[in-house]
């Protein structure tokens, strides 16, 4: 792409907010944005190849939203997480192994998606984040999910695709937790907490896929709880 067309982007850039540059085989960052760090409340450079989130990406102090799907990325820089006003970050199908230490000073981040990475287990830097609604970690390498996660605050919990085989008890613990998907998983049903339909805020609760039959569910303690629950969030979306 020409530095014509680079900086058109960057004019209306400056008058949006709205930096969007998908699909154009990008390989790095662009440095031009530098320019417009107090301009810019929406950075979108999915489908590219970009490799490398540089520091700078911590300068953008405005910022709400950030997309970065279908690239390179191996990892974050600890720069990303000075973004105090950052609400959504979606992350899908990079090569991401990890979240940097400091991911819990992200607080204003609502929905974070990170579908389709090598994410080996729930990081626990989410537990901090008090807003959060919904995390997407569907297609990762999860194998179980541990005792932190009842401290995450989201609603909705996306583990679909994973290969997880354990969950914690604690999950029933989740404050907010509504939504829980676990399809395509590694589950036998002694493994699933009994405590997650009698005892929990879970409304929905998604485990197509796994190593047992749906209708045994519907043979466990508390069944007819969670199915009140379910009964009761339907009403109230219908």
């Amino acid at each position: 792409m020409g530095n014509s067309a680079l900086k058109a982007h960057l004019e209306t850039a400056q008058k949006t907010g709205v930096f969007q540059l998908t699909g154009k085989g990008l390989t790095e960052f662009p440095e031009d944005l530098q320019k417009l760090t107090s301009n810019l409340r929406t950075i979108d450079l999915s489908n590219n190849k970009i490799e490398i989130l540089p520091p700078l990406i911590g300068k953008f102090s405005f910022l709400k939203s950030l997309a970065l799907n279908n690239n390179r990325l191996t990892a974050l820089p600890e720069e990303l997480c000075k973004l105090k006003k950052m609400e959504s970050l979606h992350l899908n199908g990079n090569h991401l192994r990890q979240l940097p230490a400091a991911f819990g000073q992200l607080s204003a981040l609502k929905t974070l998606s990170l579908s389709g990475n090598q994410l080996r287990t729930v990081p626990t830097q989410l537990c901090g984040l008090r807003h959060l609604d919904v995390v997407d970690l569907s297609k990762n390498q999860i194998q179980n999910v541990p005792d932190t996660v009842g401290e995450l605050q989201a609603i909705e919990l996306n583990l679909n695709q994973n290969q997880i085989s354990q969950i914690s008890v604690q999950i029933s613990h989740c404050p907010r937790l509504k939504v829980l998907r676990l399809e395509e998983n590694c589950l036998e049903l002694s493994m699933l907490p009994q405590s997650i339909l009698s005892d929990s805020q879970i409304s929905l609760l998604a485990v197509e896929g796994n190593l047992f039959e749906i209708k045994k569910l519907r043979e466990l303690e508390g069944y007819d709880k969670y199915m009140e629950r379910f009964t009761a969030t339907k009403k109230k979306f219908a």
